[in-house]
């Protein structure tokens, strides 16, 4: 049997996900969560053999959950799913561990292959997303311009995200020039836009 933990903040999603892989003679779902800075605690205690993680998700992010389970549960392999089918989340979920990037709408029966194939320490990896992220490449910005760029998704002003991410205005600015620039963008609004639909924001 394949002892599942299935993370997912949208609890009818992560419901049907369940549902569904259950029904699967060899998937056995031990353990539920709804939020990222669960997952550890709940794969320490149910010892599952793949987690299945969905990249958006309050308290981390399932990029950052993939990352300390490698840390402090390393035989639990990860398999993604994610609504969004960004190339920037697949790359970063890789380099954080994770053996398998697929989307939601998935079929069933293909998602409940993945995890058989995840569990086997085989790779698998949505095809189109693959190409596309092959295609766009790695993010060009800095870690702490993304930082910035993704607080500014909010529309505060400089004064307001210089308070909240305790940096000077003028170092907020520098770093929102100097996103702006990287993406091609003519404004931070743009900037963001891009970011976000290349997976280069979380």
């Amino acid at each position: 049997m394949i002892r599942l933990l299935i993370a997912d903040d949208q609890a009818l999603v992560r419901g049907a996900l369940a549902a569904l892989l259950g029904l699967e003679s060899d998937i056995d779902v031990v353990a539920e969560v709804g939020r990222g800075d669960e997952v550890v605690t709940a794969a320490l205690a149910s010892r599952p053999d793949v987690a299945l993680l969905d990249v958006e998700m309050p308290g981390i992010d399932g990029i950052a959950a993939a990352t300390a389970l490698r840390k402090d549960f390393p035989s639990c392999r990860v398999l993604m799913v994610t609504t969004f089918g960004r190339p920037g989340y697949l790359r970063r979920a890789m380099q954080a561990g994770a053996t398998g990037f697929v989307v939601k709408d998935t079929p069933a029966r293909q998602l409940a292959d993945a995890v058989r194939r995840v569990a086997q320490g085989l790779r698998v990896v949505d095809p189109t997303l693959a190409a596309e992220s092959l295609s766009t490449g790695d993010s060009p910005l800095t870690e702490r311009e993304s930082d910035v760029l993704g607080a500014a998704r909010s529309g505060a002003s400089i004064a307001v995200l210089a308070a909240n991410l305790h940096l000077s205005e003028g170092t907020v600015r520098n770093y929102l020039s100097s996103a702006i620039g990287k993406t091609g963008a003519g404004n931070r609004t743009e900037a963001v836009l891009l970011a976000e639909q290349n997976g280069w924001l979380l």
